[in-house]
């Protein structure tokens, strides 16, 4: 099931490597680009007085563009991975960061010669590569790849006052949520009806992009969602929002900055007292990763 589903959203996303293969003339027309990047650290300790524990943290990402422009349309498409694993002291190796963004958006450009508002429709698919465990019990899975899935559908006006600034507003967008577990689908989790596998919302979406090189060899990028169901608590607000500080060492090494921060009512935690679970709450989700390592870049 989960390969049909995930055929479905390819399909949709339309990442055309196809369409790419037969243009006569790529050149002129497409823009195409990857950066990927590994760190590792590790600490090893040995009668040390202060105490610690040995650790090592392994950290990965890639980034793949491929835009398409001609006369009033663009085509913008984007896949983002990272994967990373941690292990400290004696506890098992778990992971620490586990992403994949696939985002596909058609624009067409409302003034001939301007570039600044397009008529515009985006896809965005989000999951995760591997099961995510109840640690210190790992043998509870609360997430996995398609637990969840979330698959953003938008129609709407895309506005670029300077070109490193886009602003998608979409009064029209359907947010499916797919929970391709059985177990998790049970209890309702990420937000479905308790046995339901997936959810369909339709409601407001706004996505702000900013990208730039703020100083020589230091790129910054900063993207923020917001999404708002019309029918059920149109003030509780989806929030995800990421951001990227890449600083080039040389043509091999880089360090990263990145957070993301997301917020979404229908994610619930347990409320723990005395080790006991007497409620469950939303919660704002944070992350931070720090590296310095390996890069490419074409």
């Amino acid at each position: 099931m989960r390969f049909k589903i995930l055929g479905l959203i390819w399909s949709i996303l339309g990442i055309g490597s196809m369409t790419f293969a037969q243009d006569a003339d790529t050149t002129k027309i497409w823009k195409i680009g990857l950066q990927s990047s590994i760190t590792f650290s590790q600490v090893s300790l040995s009668n040390w007085a202060g105490g610690g524990d040995n650790s090592a943290a392994l950290n990965s990402f890639l980034n793949v563009f491929a835009n398409r422009k001609k006369n009033r349309s663009t085509w913008e498409n984007n896949l983002n991975i990272a994967y990373g694993l941690t292990k400290i002291g004696n506890e098992s190796i778990r992971k620490s960061d586990d992403k994949i963004e696939m985002s596909s958006k058609y624009g067409y450009q409302l003034s001939e010669g301007s570039d600044k508002l397009s008529f515009s429709s985006s896809t965005i698919f989000r999951s995760q590569f591997a099961n995510g465990f109840n640690f210190p019990n790992d043998s509870i899975r609360i997430s996995k790849f398609l637990a969840p899935g979330y698959l953003l559908l938008s129609t709407g006006v895309d506005y670029k006052p300077v070109p490193s600034l886009s602003i998608f507003l979409s009064p029209a967008t359907g947010k499916l949520t797919i929970v391709a577990d059985d177990d998790l689908a049970a209890i309702g989790a990420f937000g479905v009806d308790p046995g339901e596998n997936s959810r369909l919302e339709f409601g407001s979406f706004i996505k702000v992009i900013f990208t730039k090189e703020i100083i020589t060899n230091v790129n910054f990028e900063s993207k923020l969602d917001f999404f708002s169901n019309y029918s059920e608590n149109p003030g509780d607000i989806d929030v995800n929002w990421e951001t990227a500080l890449v600083m080039k060492i040389n043509n091999f090494m880089s360090a990263n900055f990145i957070t993301h921060l997301i917020y979404d009512k229908d994610v619930q935690f347990d409320v723990n007292e005395n080790d006991v679970v007497v409620d469950t709450e939303d919660r704002v989700q944070f992350k931070q990763i720090f590296g310095i390592g390996l890069t490419f870049k074409i």
